[in-house]
């Protein structure tokens, strides 16, 4: 069942309104007495039935509490350099359906896109809207967040001691694979940061080791960044997370 998130707390009564309740009205065609999944703020969620409609909200009232699990047990963040607009929104979708708990959009110089401050703000949205409905459509517990773009320094020197299992795919990486590193790390928390599309450069990949990154190969054929990014989330879920149950 579709799921719907509410910026509250269940009870017996709520509504809902904004843009979701005008997908409900006019792109679901919703009725009296259709059903759906709703979860909190708080993580709670329950199936509601819609009672009633307004210009403005739809109303829907408690019927059960359901359990969710729809969450990997592994801790994925996506650390992915800027990318073309529609292959970075392809990226922010695929990643919420691969149970990343946030993505973060880097600037890492051999990116073919710049944003200025304005940009940055509208294109971060964006990418929120479209990872909060590929939630709702994917069947998530929780929505994935897309943090802010930060500069590739900026994000190495904050990802010391947090990052958990942090692995960066690149391409002159021959030796060492994705999957052989995830099976020998015990770590609940894994990092993956992909290059965009011109790659990273020597520089930035000795900046990278140096703050604890590990060079990882996907294989033997240079894949496009936006490929690599879907590749390496789903190894991760496949070796640590719930990826074939």
């Amino acid at each position: 069942m579709r799921r719907l998130f509410f910026r509250g707390r269940l009870a017996e009564e709520i509504r809902i309104t904004g843009t979701d309740a005008h997908h409900l009205m006019h792109v679901l065609r919703a009725k009296a007495g259709d059903e759906i999944v709703v979860v909190d703020d708080v993580n709670q969620a329950a199936r509601m039935e819609m009672i009633a409609f307004s210009e403005e909200f739809v109303t829907m009232r408690f019927k059960e509490r359901v359990s969710l699990e729809a969450e990997s047990p592994v801790d994925i963040t996506l650390a992915q350099c800027l990318l073309k607009a529609d292959k970075m929104e392809f990226v922010v979708q695929k990643a919420v359906e691969l149970g990343a708990r946030r993505v973060i959009p880097i600037e890492s110089r051999n990116c073919v896109v710049r944003y200025d401050a304005k940009k940055r703000v509208e294109r971060r949205n964006r990418w929120q809207r479209i990872a909060d409905e590929a939630a709702k459509q994917c069947g998530r517990a929780a929505l994935m967040e897309v943090c802010p773009i930060e500069e590739l320094s900026a994000f190495l020197s904050a990802a010391v001691d947090k990052a958990g299992t942090f692995l960066f795919c690149y391409e002159n990486e021959t030796r060492e694979s994705i999957k052989r590193r995830l099976r020998e790390s015990e770590a609940g928390t894994v990092t993956l940061l992909i290059g965009p599309e011109g790659g990273f450069t020597p520089e930035e990949a000795e900046n990278i080791e140096t703050h604890g990154g590990i060079s990882v190969t996907l294989g033997s054929r240079i894949l496009r960044a936006e490929t690599a990014a879907v590749a390496a989330l789903t190894v991760v879920q496949y070796e640590k997370g719930d990826l074939g149950g």
